[in-house]
């Protein structure tokens, strides 16, 4: 072009507020979902970090390259248009030029590769695993069972988790019921809580197993970085270690049905020692003996007056 160009003041200016906005959205998350925020969570567990930077740096990428590109179209929209008597060159190549801007987004893209891969890696190993949990996904609920524990089978621990009755009272059509007014320690749970967690301990590896009994689900606890799908007939596996004793929440991330929306999930993370005695009381009541049947009524039941009757000694006459 004859007039006019780029200045590298104003890419410079440019580049820095593209990465101030990033820092400013990335300090806005926080382990559960919260109102007005900008970004991923940072998580509460040794590899949600992972997931959050890999994001930042993908977003920070895209965002650089948005500003370059759509500042050069407007530049040259606004700054060379005929009315200003700009004059279009003539040439139609530049090999400099097409080497460059073929280059940058190799280099760009072998390098989001190269995170991306290891940190997939790293989540895909299960090895080492303290304790194993088998999530099964059904319409419109969630069951968990306590595979083992540091080594040891856990026996007949496991149950359903399903939407809390509050919620599901205040949703129903009609219900006169406030979704604000539904809280648990000041924290507003409409539709995000259940009547029982998965109680699992920090500080330690757990591996999930996961599957599904009828349709494709989704289990995702923004907290600890991933989301896996739950598919009938297929195992998936993956893992966490939860740093920090909390409560977090998640929601089924795959539609399966008319109440996908209403299946909730809550992990409960509690220090290592509450976790054991809480195991230790579920699996003694799992295995406590079973009561002996009450004798049934109608077997400690009066007899009928009549048999009353026949039953009664005869009176006999006196003699003389």
């Amino acid at each position: 072009m004859t007039s006019g160009g780029i200045r590298p003041g104003s890419i410079k200016r440019a580049v820095t507020a593209a990465l101030f906005a990033i820092t400013m959205f990335g300090g806005a998350a926080l382990a559960n979902p919260q109102a007005g925020q900008l970004n991923m969570t940072r998580g509460a567990s040794t590899w949600s970090p992972e997931a959050y930077f890999l994001n930042n740096v993908a977003f920070g990428v895209c965002v650089v390259i948005g500003i370059l590109v759509f500042g050069a179209m407007f530049i040259a929209m606004f700054r060379f248009r005929k009315s200003r008597g700009a004059v279009a060159e003539k040439w139609s190549h530049n090999t400099t030029l097409e080497i460059v801007w073929t280059t940058i987004p190799v280099i760009i893209l072998i390098v989001l590769a190269y995170l991306a891969t290891g940190g997939l890696r790293t989540f895909a190993d299960t090895t080492g695993s303290e304790m194993t949990v088998k999530v099964t996904g059904y319409q419109w609920k969630w069951r968990y069972d306590y595979v083992d524990y540091k080594g040891k089978a856990i026996e007949k621990v496991g149950f359903m988790s399903k939407l809390d009755k509050e919620s599901d009272e205040t949703r129903q059509l009609n219900s006169g019921l406030d979704p604000n007014a539904v809280k648990v320690d000041g924290y507003n749970t409409y539709l995000i809580n259940v009547d029982k967690p998965l109680v699992v301990p920090v500080g330690t590896k757990i591996r999930f197993v996961i599957t599904a009994g009828d349709v494709i689900h989704s289990w995702w606890v923004p907290a600890l970085g991933w989301k896996m799908d739950a598919i009938p007939g297929i195992v998936n596996a993956a893992w966490t270690n939860i740093t920090e004793p909390g409560v977090y929440r998640g929601q089924c991330a795959e539609l399966c049905g008319q109440d996908h929306g209403f299946m909730p999930i809550v992990v409960k993370a509690l220090p290592k020692a509450e976790f054991e005695k809480w195991l230790a009381d579920q699996e003694a009541e799992a295995n406590k003996p079973a009561q002996p049947a009450a004798p049934a009524a109608a077997s400690t039941a009066a007899a009928p007056a009549t048999a009353q009757a026949t039953d009664a000694p005869v009176s006999q006459g006196h003699q003389g």
